[in-house]
């Protein structure tokens, strides 16, 4: 512990370089604790409440009827006491007041007596819900009252029936979160099912069976047994502990994308403890060449350091664990709209481990070429004090490979997806060297440019100031901006497209579960032409006789073929379709059943024209081959199929329709009223709001992305701050020369004022430049949207930025600038 006092002694002596050291550590490792931790209380809250989330033990879950030998099985079961069972029917439809003044498209939800097996559902008057849902009563939630100006004891059309409004729904177990809900909640009794007459062939039902094993132990078991029975590609059939509901898919969707940010954060964070380490080396520069000139060995001066920057690391450790509860704690509340009311977040000690390893690994491989370059400090320092020449030797690579495979090695234990880990880890040191390839160039041009204006000139000299690290915070803040202006110039691209600019010929009413008898009626109630789109549903069970593994592709993050699908049948393509594969939407030289699909299917899964796809269509199966391959404009909000047949195929399928219309704002609530009150089986969505919903998600999750990636502004800036103080001897130098030959405070600010202004700007033009490119590959390519640069915003985004890095660098310069040049000189002839 020899070096102990002596490091102590010096860290004190270059507090601030060390500080920054620490705050770029803590920086690093704040937000990936937080995620990391969020995700692990997350997923424990979620999982002690597992139950509750699903209110049963085993959740069966169909859009057809349950099958018989499913039935039976669980039949069995509870005659033998092993089992007790609640049968639930989802589904949305319109529900009217009973003088059909006002109609709501609601969410039903038709229980059977003991639900819920866990957890309670919260009635505002507070009493058991099992006492008062009875048959021929409902009740709602309270925006159902607010819209339809009803109140508790009130008559509510549903279907055909007409029900009393017992009381108001304030929580459900089993629906945690209204993310994605378009409308009301419902709750009807099951003796009522049958009276609604909503059941017809074909309409999207989701049947669920909730089942109660009053033994725990077997609750594996007998969840095994029943996938046994059931027929392979019906049911969904799982425990309460391997379901995933709606609210856990969300949060690992979102946590998966914080996670990224995380990374990202970190590895832009660890540009800045190499460079303010750095820094720190430059400030004791004449510290380690008296050392090395009184005999000091380059071992001994790299030990010492090492301990230096271990115990500095291990400080900025701890401030980073405790910014990540911290950054936790934000998180939480930023996310509380977005989060069970319940669920409590509680310090994750596998996270604080994982946080110290981390935090060990990061301090050792950011450290390392700065500690390697101590040995390249000679004893002659003392009296030339400029910082000692770069690496360009195998340590600098050495350094950069390392770096390089630890980022990805912690992309891949986070991502879990070696191909997506593989892309994001690509995309990120591609940006940064594009990143740095530009800043080298654009710095190379400033530096040649002839300029006359006196305070440029010098600003531009101060750019290229030994140790000024000009290039590393220009990388460093044009990588964190291009994410955060890219991020925003998106969301401003999607909602211009999709919601201030709904198209003026766009459908923005669909009415489904159309039966096929009602066509007649429907069109004559509209009173106009209407186009009729039938739907099928259906499970894909093979491709090429290679069966589907449902559960595999359930956990791809991107849509698969584990779902339902709707099949439709028609001759001929749609207005905004084209085929990219197949000269026909149909061969005619081929006989036996042909399908003609999207080339979203085929990004799904490797498909091409003449493979064969098998479908089960409510247990029956139907084989057919791939006759074409079609796309679509996606800017388009017209209907659309992945899987369309010819009519002889599926005419005679069990088959519900719906038709999309184009209607007036202000006639739309009256429209619904009047088809549902003559045709109470059809339910009306209206599209504009349902946009609506997802505008006002998409913006909130973009604000919680932005936020955090303004984070890793942060290290560009402790950069640009340690900057200042690593080169604060020659500032000093050149404003007092400036103050001697005749310059005032005045020209001094504004020779600093220029300097950090061009920082900012050409960082700022780069991301924005990298920003625009980004945001426009995923608009036109992804999205196959429109692109709108937004050059107002743009400039605005700029201006922010140079507003941010001008008034750092004054702050952190505002000592050097009171610096009186007699003071300076006594100093140095002392010296």
């Amino acid at each position: 512990m020899r070096h102990m006092p002596t490091i102590l002694r010096q860290v004190r002596r270059s507090s601030r370089q060390a500080g920054l050291f620490v705050l770029c550590v803590a920086l690093s490792l704040s937000t990936l604790t937080a995620f990391s931790g969020f995700s692990r209380s997350v997923g424990r809250a979620l999982l002690n409440d597992a139950r509750s989330l699903h209110a049963a033990d085993i959740v069966i879950r169909s859009y057809d009827p349950i099958s018989a030998a499913l039935s039976r099985a669980i039949d069995r079961l509870a005659d033998q006491g092993r089992v007790e069972r609640v049968d639930v029917h989802e589904f949305y439809t319109v529900v009217r007041a009973a003088d059909e003044s006002a109609s709501v498209l609601s969410s039903l939800k038709v229980v059977q007596p003991g639900y819920p097996f866990y957890g309670r559902v919260t009635l505002k008057s507070d009493r058991p819900f099992g006492q008062v849902l009875a048959p021929g009563t409902c009740i709602v939630e309270q925006t159902l009252l607010d819209r339809t100006v009803l109140r508790v004891g009130g008559r509510l059309k549903v279907g055909y029936a007409v029900l009393t409004i017992a009381d108001v729904v304030v929580a459900e177990p089993d629906r945690p979160l209204d993310l994605f809900a378009f409308g009301p909640r419902v709750f009807l009794h099951s003796a009522d099912l049958d009276a609604l007459g909503l059941m017809a062939t074909g309409s999207r039902i989701q049947r669920v069976v909730l089942l109660k094993v009053p033994d725990p132990v077997q609750v594996e078991s007998i969840a095994a047994r029943l996938k046994q029975a059931a027929p392979e590609g019906g049911e969904r059939i799982d425990t309460y502990l391997t379901a995933r509901s709606a609210v856990k898919r969300f949060l690992d969707s979102l946590l998966f994308f914080l996670k990224l940010v995380g990374l990202f954060i970190l590895i832009v964070s660890g540009l800045g403890i190499q460079s303010t380490l750095m820094a720190l080396f430059n400030e004791k520069q004449p510290t380690i060449a008296v050392m090395k000139t009184v005999g000091a060995g380059s071992r001994f001066i790299t030990v010492h350091f090492m301990l230096m920057v271990f115990v500095l690391g291990a400080a900025g450790t701890a401030a980073g664990i405790l910014a990540g509860a911290a950054v936790q704690a934000g998180l939480a509340w930023m996310m509380a709209p977005l989060l069970p009311g319940r669920l409590g977040l509680s310090i994750s000690w596998g996270g604080v481990a994982e946080a110290l390893m981390l935090g060990f690994a990061v301090v050792v491989l950011f450290s390392f070429l700065p500690l390697y370059r101590l040995r390249q400090m000679r004893p002659v320092a003392i009296f030339n004090r400029r910082p000692s020449a770069g690496i360009r030797r195998w340590p600098y690579y050495l350094s950069g490979v390392l770096i390089l495979l630890f980022f990805l090695a912690l992309v891949l234990w986070h991502m879990r997806d070696i191909r997506f880990g593989l892309y994001f880890a690509g995309a990120v040191a591609a940006m940064i060297l594009v990143a740095a390839l530009l800043a080298q160039v654009l710095l190379g041009a400033v530096k040649r440019l002839p300029v006359r204006h006196l305070a440029l000139r010098q600003a531009i000299k101060g750019l290229f100031r030994q140790g000024n690290a000009s290039r590393a915070i220009m990388i460093t803040l044009t990588v964190s901006l291009t994410v955060i202006f890219g991020d925003y110039l998106i969301e401003r691209n999607l909602t211009a497209t999709f919601v201030q600019s709904f198209p003026a010929d766009a459908p923005n009413a669909f009415f489904v579960d159309i039966q096929p008898g009602q066509t007649g009626a429907f069109a004559a109630a509209i009173g106009g032409p209407v186009t009729f789109y039938p739907i099928v549903r259906a499970r894909i069970t093979a491709v090429n006789d290679q069966a589907i593994d449902r559960r595999r592709e359930g956990k791809k993050r991107r849509d698969n073929l584990s779902r339902v699908f709707n099949l439709t049948y028609r001759e001929t393509l749609l207005d905004d379709e084209t085929l990219v594969d197949g000269d026909a939407l149909f061969r005619s030289d081929w006989t036996g059943p042909q399908v003609s699909v999207m080339d979203t299917v085929v990004a799904m899964r490797e498909m091409k024209i003449g493979d064969r796809i098998r479908f089960k269509i409510q247990g029956v199966p139907l084989t057919a081959r791939i006759s074409s391959i079609r796309t679509r404009d996606n800017r388009s909000l017209s209907p659309f199929f992945y899987f369309v047949f010819p009519e002889a195929v599926l005419a005679q399928a069990p088959q519900t329709l719906f038709a999309a219309l184009r209607v007036d704002a202000g006639g739309l609530g009256p429209l619904q009223t009047r088809i549902v009150a003559r045709f109470p089986n059809i339910s009306v969505i209206d599209m504009s709001q349902t946009i609506t919903v997802f505008a006002r998600l998409m913006a909130r999750l973009s604000r919680i992305v932005r936020v955090f990636s303004s984070f890793s502004i942060l290290a560009g800036i402790l950069i640009l701050v340690s900057a200042v103080f690593a080169t604060r001897a020659e500032r000093v130098m050149e404003a007092v020369y400036y103050k001697i030959l005749g310059a005032g405070r005045r020209f001094v600010l504004t020779v600093f004022a220029l300097e950090n202004l061009m920082l900012g700007m050409l960082s700022s033009l780069l991301a924005l430049a990298m920003a625009q490119a980004g945001a426009y590959w995923v608009c036109a390519f992804k999205f196959d949207i429109g692109y709108r640069p937004f050059p107002m915003v743009s400039l605005a985004m700029i201006g922010l930025t140079v507003l941010l890095t001008v008034t750092v660098g004054l702050v952190a310069s505002r000592s050097i600038m009171t610096q009186k040049p007699v003071s300076y000189l006594r100093n140095q002839q002392n010296e």
